[in-house]
């Protein structure tokens, strides 16, 4: 755990929305959820030799160096000017191995961006997708073993199990099993399925809980638009503002200390997109305010259906516009969005 966080809430017990933003999302608790999704959309870049952790510190928003083998980290890359290339869920997968978990769409132009920095550091980059199988698991699927603590890490053979923070009171976490033989022949599958006794876990339920956890990585439509603190990583663990330098720190941390960040992680809920045909909100959708018809305030990180209906999304907005007034999804009359509670507080208010 990174002791500079807040712990993250389940978000039954997280902050209810203030009279000027009201909650409106069908109620719903997801009892018995339990199981195994595959996560196709995700890939894995492993960094190995001697230099590895120490590499990745200097490129990457959190703390790699001190990274122990009981943990994870959430952490971004970003250019020169703070916004972010990329994120990860990275983990220690020997002293000298570490493996990062990132949106698999982003996967060749990030590697090629790190593969520029190596220079005389002793480390290997690789596309260790096709080798490392990649679930999330929900309720007793679990390794009962895994600490509670979100980021805990557990290694059991070839499996790695990384905590995530619950929803709904249900646990949750990434399981990744790694294999020579590629991680997506049916043998290890079996081995992954057998061993956490698991059913099959619908993707739909594990993208619906994803976005309420409000900790997302980025995708592909959103490179170079956003800071960290956009995505509200200063508020779960995916910033250490006491590291040495990475690129963008300097604009990271000037937002944070001096007030300037303008933009914050909002959930929302969207009881109709208005198309007829059911389809969610797209990452890199605008949002508008009723306020101003010309510019966005906002835009569509993450979203995916509610199981009582409608949609739920995890929107990037300035935070003036969370405030209260019905938001609109891709156009000024487009379908509504109404702003939820986050399950967790946000550094500035702690």
């Amino acid at each position: 755990m990174n002791p500079d966080h807040p712990p993250l809430q389940d978000p039954a017990s997280a902050h209810q929305p203030s009279a000027t933003s009201p909650a409106s999302s069908p109620d719903f608790a997801p009892d018995g959820w339990s199981g195994l999704a595959p996560l196709p959309a995700w890939g894995v870049i492993a960094a190995e030799g001697p230099d590895a952790a120490s590499f990745l510190h200097n490129q990457l928003s959190n703390d790699f160096a001190l990274l122990g083998q009981a943990e994870a980290r959430l952490a971004a890359l970003c250019n020169a000017k703070g916004r972010m290339l990329a994120s990860f869920i990275g983990f220690k997968r020997g002293p000298e191995r570490v493996l990062l978990l990132c949106a698999r769409d982003l996967l060749p132009q990030t590697l090629q961006h790190l593969q520029r920095f190596v220079l005389r550091a002793k480390v290997r980059l690789s596309d260790a997708s096709e080798r490392c199988g990649l679930w999330g698991a929900v309720g007793a699927a679990v390794a009962a073993d895994l600490p509670a603590p979100t980021w805990s890490k557990l290694d059991a053979g070839a499996q790695t199990w990384v905590r995530l923070p619950a929803v709904a009171g249900l646990g949750r976490a990434l399981l990744c099993v790694e294999s020579d033989a590629g991680a997506h022949e049916p043998a290890v599958q079996a081995q992954a399925q057998a061993q956490s006794q698991a059913t099959p876990l619908p993707l739909a339920h594990w993208d619906w809980l994803q976005v309420r956890s409000a900790v997302v990585l980025l995708s592909r439509p959103l490179v170079e638009l956003l800071v960290p603190q956009m995505l509200n990583y200063e508020s779960v663990g995916g910033v250490n503002f006491k590291k040495g330098c990475y690129p963008g720190q300097e604009v990271v941390a000037r937002s944070q200390f001096r007030g300037t960040l303008k933009r914050r992680a909002y959930l929302a809920h969207c009881p109709n997109t208005g198309t007829g045909t059911g389809s969610a909100p797209i990452a890199g959708q605008a949002v508008f305010h009723p306020s101003d018809a010309e510019q966005p305030c906002g835009v569509v990180v993450q979203a995916a259906a509610h199981p009582a209906g409608g949609f739920d999304a995890l929107l990037s907005l300035q935070t003036s516009a969370a405030d209260g007034q019905t938001l609109r999804l891709g156009t000024p009359d487009g379908a509504a969005l109404h702003v939820l509670p986050l399950p967790y507080e946000l550094l500035a208010d702690v």
